[in-house]
Parts: structure tokens; C-alpha cells; sequence
């Protein structure tokens, strides 16, 4: 594929149109909601081609929008909790871990957020006005600081226990020397956002530290284990039904347009887009 030419997007949630001869799961009609691929043309369009094992059956009791919010965002909390970390799947086996969150109201930190509460750790997050911190205690977090202030002093003020594991969802490079300083000996810091400069991996030492990159795409990019995002959604698709997440759509935009695509991305480039951000094609 010409990556110049590609069409961009890439979760969605939609209707089965058509299946090919090998497809097993779904059929014409199932409504469905996927993870997309960065190695096909994206959902910014009416009708896609998706493999079977990026898709799962949405929500039975979500809209198809509420389900588009969720795919790629879920499927990184997932990888970066249980094949990053390793956490378990027992959570009374990780009530005494503790997670940190950077920026708990983005579209990763909020299903982030979730995941992890419902899997037994104790949750710190991040965030600094004050609908972002709202947001963030609505996603289920135990503490939310304000990270336009010195963290370190926050976790001493309110006597919080140093994390096992940190998740940075923004600004690896402007975080890194307060997650090395906040992080327990042996601990993992996880960061979705590439280094735009220069850092020290020897500062990683002292503590016996782990730094490990998130990409949600790896799988799809080298072929490898494809059936785990289906496996992640299909839990996702679950605990929605069960009451136990909720989806982090906030702003709906109505009709696959120009202008509606050049907005999502003026707001998505804003780095102040609290949740998800869906754009309606049709009803």
C-alpha cells in the first residue's frame, strides 16, 4: 500500500456487510467494533476491509458510536497492563500494586484507568484543570494529581505509596527524570509517546528499572499474535455489558466531512481533548 495515499482512521464500530470464505465468527448483519490497522486504509471512510482478527462483537448495550471510542485505546491499556507489565488477571493477586497513571483523561488513560481498577490496583493518574481531574475520578481513580505541579511533593503530601508501575501517556521526555525519582526499585515504566530527545538509560540503573515502548500496532506490523486483539475486545465488549467499564466517548461529530475530519484533528492536535472523539458517518 502507498502509505502517501492511505486513508487515515483507524477504530470504529459498525455493521458486517459482507465476510470472506474463510470467516468463521461473524456474518453479514453482526455489529461489530475493531481495533483498525495501520496496515490497512482506516475508517474515514463509509465502507472498510478488516481482517477477523481485529474485530470482536460490540456491546450489546452501547451505540455504535460509545463503542467506536473504545478498540484502540483498550487493546494498548490491555497490552501495556498484561503483556507489558504482566499484571495478573486475579485481582486480588494485584491489590497491593499500584499504578500511575500520566494524563488519566486522555483516550488511553481513561480506559487505562478502568482496566486496571477492575483488575485490582490502586490507581494514581494525572491531570490539571479541573474538568480533566473530574473526568478522571469519574474513570474510577483512587488519587489524581496535578501534574503542572511538582509530583514527587504531591505523593509525600498525601503519604501515597510509590508506584510499581507508571504508564505515560504524554511527554516521555518531559517525565522522565520524576518517573525514575517516583517509581519503586524494580519497577516498569511504560511509555506510549516516543522520545523526542536525547535521554539517559544509564539513569535507569540505580533502581534496576525496566523502560519499555507500548505500540499497539507491533502485532499487526510483524504478524504476530493477531488474534490478541480480538481476545482484548471481546473482554472489553464483556465488561461493558457487566456494568464494569463505561465507554470514554465525549464529543460526537456528525457526518464523515471535510471539515468535521479537519476539526477532530485540530482538537486531537490540541494535546486538551479529554475522553474520545467519534465522528458519526450515518445512522
Amino acid at each position: 500500500m502507498n502509505q502517501s495515499e492511505r486513508v487515515l482512521g483507524f477504530d470504529a464500530a459498525g455493521v458486517v456487510e459482507q465476510v470472506g470464505s474463510a470467516v468463521k465468527g461473524f456474518k453479514p448483519g453482526d455489529q461489530v467494533f475493531y481495533s483498525g490497522s495501520n496496515q490497512r486504509d482506516g475508517s474515514n471512510q463509509t465502507y472498510q476491509l478488516m481482517d477477523e482478527q481485529y474485530v470482536a462483537h460490540m456491546p450489546k448495550n452501547l451505540s455504535y458510536e460509545a463503542s467506536a471510542a473504545l478498540p484502540l485505546t483498550a487493546i494498548t491499556a490491555y497490552e501495556t497492563l498484561f503483556d507489558v507489565f504482566g499484571i495478573s488477571t486475579d485481582a486480588e493477586k494485584n491489590k497491593d500494586q499500584t499504578l500511575l497513571i500520566i494524563n488519566g483523561a486522555g483516550g488511553v488513560g481513561s480506559i487505562a484507568t478502568q482496566i486496571a481498577k477492575a483488575y485490582g490496583l490502586n490507581v494514581i493518574t494525572t491531570a490539571s484543570r479541573e474538568e480533566t481531574i473530574e473526568w478522571s475520578q469519574k474513570m474510577g481513580a483512587d488519587a489524581v494529581l496535578n501534574h503542572k505541579s511538582d509530583l514527587k511533593a504531591q505523593f509525600k503530601e498525601q503519604q501515597l505509596k510509590q508506584p510499581n508501575y507508571i504508564f505515560c501517556t504524554y511527554d516521555t521526555d518531559g517525565y522522565y527524570d520524576t518517573m525514575i525519582d517516583l517509581i519503586q526499585p524494580r519497577g516498569h515504566i511504560a511509555t506510549i509517546v516516543a522520545f523526542q530527545n536525547k535521554q539517559d538509560l544509564n539513569a535507569l540503573k540505580a533502581k534496576s528499572i525496566t523502560l519499555t515502548h507500548e505500540f499497539m500496532f507491533t502485532r499487526a506490523v510483524h504478524g504476530v499474535e493477531e488474534q490478541m486483539y480480538q481476545t482484548y475486545l471481546k473482554d472489553v465488549a464483556e465488561k461493558i455489558e457487566q456494568g464494569v467499564y463505561q465507554s470514554t466517548l465525549n464529543n460526537v461529530l456528525e457526518g464523515l466531512t471535510v471539515d468535521n475530519l479537519f476539526k477532530a484533528h485540530q482538537q486531537m492536535e490540541s494535546q486538551a481533548h479529554i475522553g474520545k472523539l467519534v465522528i458519526k458517518i450515518a445512522d
